[in-house]
């Protein structure tokens, strides 16, 4: 009996290992085809990981081998994370979900918009206040601002709320948001009496141990991965210091993180979506998921075959993220790549095609 039980094992462990063998070449294969210098990719449960891999190069002029410890700058994926925070508030009875921003912010009323005077914490992070989306194009001219960080954000918290309000995207019962994600910040702020970033190290690194970091990898002093854009049909790699401007939305875009701590997180989701209370409640994660339909808090309601999806992409215009949580066979699949153009999301959305092929039967 021991020795049929050894023998199923050694084929079942086999079989696992090829299928992950022909997954691997079929990602470096998209990887090749759609001009990404590195790619990793992860498929999980809520206690395992089932497959992990990275492939490639951290940049196109350089020779340095892709690894697990790489990090990729998440973009908008970091808008789960700052609804996360905004839960873990919440939970700690520092705010309600109907918390009104006004209520926290009753000095700013007088020089906003009407429009905007009944908005809510829950409406900020589900894209529901109306407010301007700040996606990087057809942007009202922003002012210059000046002081730390904390104090730009709520200068430019009190401009967004002297536009007028924008209307639901097409086909859509939200308009996604990216100011939105900083004036939710602004209440966190407010209400614990700490930065947005001194959260993320208390909850994100601290509690969870998730070594998350702010804006992109650094490439500089370190070994990392360079983030691509493509210029005239050419892969041009960006260095940490290149100046961009996401400096004032960065509660919607602007972590980064290792793929063995990003899928943590996302394992705590999945848990949580099981009906395991995991650091929060699975009361409220079943909210952040589905607490509205379109766009929850922090992650997209998509729908497969029937089958109900968690999903999200993230970029700032040099990364590229993907990630998707299958909320009845509690599977989580991420992407991480270090490049943005056409092809990026056409690649890695045939990537997780196949990983959904390959896992999720």
């Amino acid at each position: 009996m021991k020795k049929t039980l050894f023998l199923f094992a050694f084929v079942l462990s086999t079989q696992t290992i090829s299928l992950a063998q022909r997954t691997r070449h079929f990602a470096d294969s998209i990887r090749q085809a759609h001009q990404i210098p590195e790619l990793s990719y992860v498929v999980v449960t809520g206690d395992k990981v089932l497959e992990i891999q990275a492939l490639g190069k951290h940049s196109v002029n350089l020779p340095d081998t892709a690894t697990l410890s790489d990090r990729f700058h998440l973009g908008s994926n970091t808008k789960a994370l700052t609804a996360f925070l905004a839960a873990k508030c919440v939970e700690q009875g520092k705010l309600q979900w109907s918390s009104r921003f006004f209520d926290l912010f009753p000095e700013w009323k007088k020089d906003s918009k009407a429009d905007y005077q009944n908005i809510t914490l829950q409406e900020l992070l589900s894209h529901r206040a109306h407010i301007w989306p700040f996606q990087g194009f057809e942007d009202p001219e922003i002012p210059k601002f000046t002081g730390n960080k904390q104090q730009q954000r709520e200068a430019f918290g009190k401009f967004v709320l002297t536009l007028n309000p924008a209307a639901n995207g097409e086909n859509q019962e939200f308009r996604y948001s990216n100011a939105g994600y900083t004036l939710a910040a602004l209440m966190l702020e407010k209400a614990t009496g700490k930065t947005w970033e001194q959260l993320v190290e208390k909850i994100l690194n601290k509690d969870l141990k998730l070594n998350v970091g702010f804006s992109w990898p650094e490439n500089i002093k370190n070994k990392d991965t360079w983030g691509h854009s493509m210029e005239n049909n050419q892969l041009m790699a960006e260095p940490c210091t290149t100046s961009y401007h996401i400096d004032l939305t960065e509660p919607s875009g602007d972590l980064n993180a290792k793929i063995t701590d990003y899928l943590k997180f996302v394992q705590k989701n999945i848990q949580g979506l099981q009906g395991k209370d995991k650091y929060l409640t699975a009361k409220t994660y079943q909210l952040l998921h589905d607490g509205a339909p379109q766009y929850a808090m922090g992650w997209y309601n998509s729908y497969e075959n029937g089958q109900s999806f968690s999903t999200h992409s993230g970029t700032a215009g040099t990364y590229f993220t993907l990630v998707s949580i299958d909320r009845q066979k509690h599977i989580g699949y991420i992407i991480f790549t270090n490049a943005f153009h056409e092809q990026v999301p056409k690649g890695a959305t045939l990537l997780m095609r196949k990983l959904k092929a390959t896992y999720g039967k």
